[in-house]
């Protein structure tokens, strides 16, 4: 891995507007390109908008989605890469040739390539599919990088297989904080009007997205992703309200030992930006604890127990006994 210069967006979309949205993500790419900045990613399905897709028609979803990497998206997406000589990341909705949408995360090259990650547990709509591979590749900037959208994250046996696979960086878009959870200790709805009055007084949402509803809650969980894997992770979030709730933001840069390099709190559309230094890699723990694994004890990883559930059933299960 050769050093990176790093960069992580978090902003507000606009509900179904691809077109405002990917003027957004444009503003960024411009403001990175200005800072140097190697690797740009943005969050989970920021260009067409997300929790307000969970109940839509399979018809209204189609709307928005386009194939990759022929659509206007991931084509706009490459020429911002190729001007600028960035590695760029986005969310959008996928029209799989096989017929089927997808949550996906496309990452554009300045050599022209451009790479897909499908989620592997997409929960957002039941007329979404989830993924069935994992993501990693060699970006031109000399590092090699993993993707993985949101949820995915959950199973920390996800970032373990991106870590085998070779991945240094980790690409972590996500679209999470202040979720109404099922799991009683687990983020918690923010008050929209908290967002709404945010300039009048940032204090209290600022406190909201450090708290147990954001910072607080993905700080048990997001350090060891990287620190038990030796990995450089990327998190980029939506901040603001999305449908009738309100994402936290709270995008970081992580280092290979769980250390944030660099993060915000603030209730806006942001970047944040860290040089990724390969040094710290050689060593560190989560490398060091690689090369002590006993894979041959391991075999139930790979057995299904009975206890499995499908994503949606399980992240929508509050919803469904209040009904």
């Amino acid at each position: 891995m050769k050093p990176i210069r790093a960069a992580a967006v978090q902003f507000n979309h606009v509900p179904g507007d691809k077109a405002a949205n990917m003027e957004i993500i444009s503003g960024f790419v411009e403001q990175a390109a200005a800072d140097n900045v190697d690797l740009l990613i943005f969050p989970e399905m920021c260009i067409t908008g997300y929790w307000h897709l969970r109940d839509f028609p399979r018809e209204q979803i189609e709307e928005l989605a386009e194939s990759v990497p022929a659509g206007p998206a991931s084509q706009k997406l490459l020429e911002h890469s190729k001007r600028t000589g960035m590695t760029i990341g986005a969310g959008l909705i996928e029209a799989g040739d096989d017929g089927k949408l997808y949550n996906s995360f496309v990452v554009a090259m300045p050599d022209g390539r451009i790479e897909t990650h499908r989620k592997l547990h997409c929960f957002i709509n039941e007329h979404m599919s989830s993924g069935n591979e994992f993501t990693v590749f060699d970006i031109p900037q000399g590092a090699r990088v993993g993707v993985l959208i949101c949820y995915d994250n959950n199973i920390g046996e996800n970032v373990r297989m991106n870590a085998l696979m070779g991945a240094e960086i980790l690409l972590a878009p996500h679209q999470t904080g202040g979720c109404n959870s099922p799991s009683p200790k687990c983020m918690g709805v923010v008050d929209t009007k908290l967002w709404d009055q945010r300039k009048e007084n940032p204090s209290a949402i600022e406190a909201e997205f450090r708290g147990s509803k954001g910072r607080q809650w993905l700080m048990k969980w997001l350090p060891a992703r990287a620190h038990d894997n030796g990995l450089f992770l990327l998190f980029a979030n939506g901040v603001g309200t999305d449908d009738d709730e309100v994402r936290t933001g709270n995008s970081m840069i992580l280092d290979p030992y769980g250390d944030v390099l660099t993060e915000t709190w603030r209730a806006q559309d942001e970047m944040v930006v860290a040089d990724l230094d390969p040094s710290l890699r050689v060593m560190c723990t989560g490398q060091r604890w690689l090369t002590t694994r006993r894979p041959e004890l391991f075999g139930l990883l790979t057995e299904k127990t009975g206890i499995e559930e499908e994503t949606r059933t399980v992240r929508f299960r509050r919803q469904a006994q209040d009904k």
